[in-house]
């Protein structure tokens, strides 16, 4: 097996970067991880994507081993850290993956910074219009009338917020098993040793209300998204987008999809990963790797849908 080498790297904004550097390879590829994640997540991507890429896992600041010095109040601070850890380190001319919340910073970076991916993938990836925090109603679901406004807010949620910060703080690891069992494995679970190092990762995260809201108000499409306006910067991503979404996904929606499709625009091929959730990293690992490598791979790739 290939070996990741974890490492550091500071950054002239004063946080320091953790990262996975996987040893040999020639085709560089930087993986963003999602919420309540970190590097860790991709390890069996690491384990298992050819060896003729050169990869690279971060952890986005807050996450992980990286520091969170100074909170995040945007996407864009994440997308910003991930340009200073590029330039650090050398990085240009790479295929960038975005899972969830990496799907948001994936995208943000390749408006901000057009000159440096050749490729984005975009997994289970948060809509260009941003991703709704709405308020815990009295059933205890989303009470899709009232979407929260302010990050205050967002902190004193207690069905959501304070439920995984509470978790977190006391180190239950059995609620956080049953929620990622409920929400986010829908086909198999990580075998027990790598779930269980998988919650001592969860538990690192340092900025999970401001995530939420950073979610809450980002919106590059060209249309108000209920809570802000959009920059209409989406369609300045013009390099080859692959859009993968797992058909039992239950964290990120139909529609969330075809807003990405739609925003972006022509150069999105868009494929369906079959019976997967939130994360074929676990669901499908053969499968998603398969797909990946496919798209990096071909000049045209060959997918079961186009178009939503």
């Amino acid at each position: 097996m290939t070996m990741s080498i974890m490492k550091k790297v500071s950054l002239p904004n004063g946080e320091t970067i953790a990262f996975r550097e996987r040893e040999g390879g020639e085709e560089p590829i930087l993986l963003v991880h999602g919420n309540m994640t970190s590097s860790k997540h991709w390890d069996l991507v690491l384990e298992n994507m050819s060896s003729r890429y050169k990869i690279y896992a971060i952890d986005l600041r807050g996450f992980g081993v990286s520091t969170y010095i100074t909170s995040i109040t945007s996407i864009k601070d994440f997308s910003d850290d991930v340009k200073e850890f590029v330039d650090a380190i050398g990085l240009k001319q790479f295929a960038m993956v975005g899972w969830s919340l990496g799907g948001a910073v994936s995208q943000q970076f390749c408006v901000d910074y057009p000159e440096y991916c050749n490729r984005l993938l975009l997994l289970a990836s948060g809509s260009t219009r941003g991703y709704p925090f709405y308020a815990t109603g009295e059933d205890g679901l989303p009470d899709t009338s009232n979407r929260l406004q302010t990050l205050e807010e967002v902190k004193e949620d207690k069905g959501k917020t304070l439920a995984v910060q509470t978790a977190y703080d006391a180190g239950d690891r059995d609620f956080l098993k049953t929620m990622w069992n409920m929400l986010i494995y829908r086909n198999r679970q990580p075998e027990p040793k790598r779930y269980e190092e998988y919650v001592d990762d969860m538990m690192t995260q340092r900025n999970l209300a401001e995530v939420y809201q950073a979610l809450n108000i980002f919106n590059i499409s060209p249309y108000h998204n209920g809570l802000t306006p959009g920059t209409d910067q989406a369609k300045e991503i013009r390099i080859p987008v692959l859009v993968l979404s797992g058909d039992q996904d239950l964290v990120i929606t139909k529609n969330m999809t075809d807003e990405i499709i739609e925003d972006i625009g022509g150069n999105v091929t868009f494929k369906t990963l079959h019976g997967n959730g939130h994360s074929p990293l676990v669901d499908d690992i053969e499968g998603l790797v398969n797909s990946m490598e496919k798209f990096l791979e071909e000049k045209e790739y060959e997918t079961d849908e186009t178009t939503r």
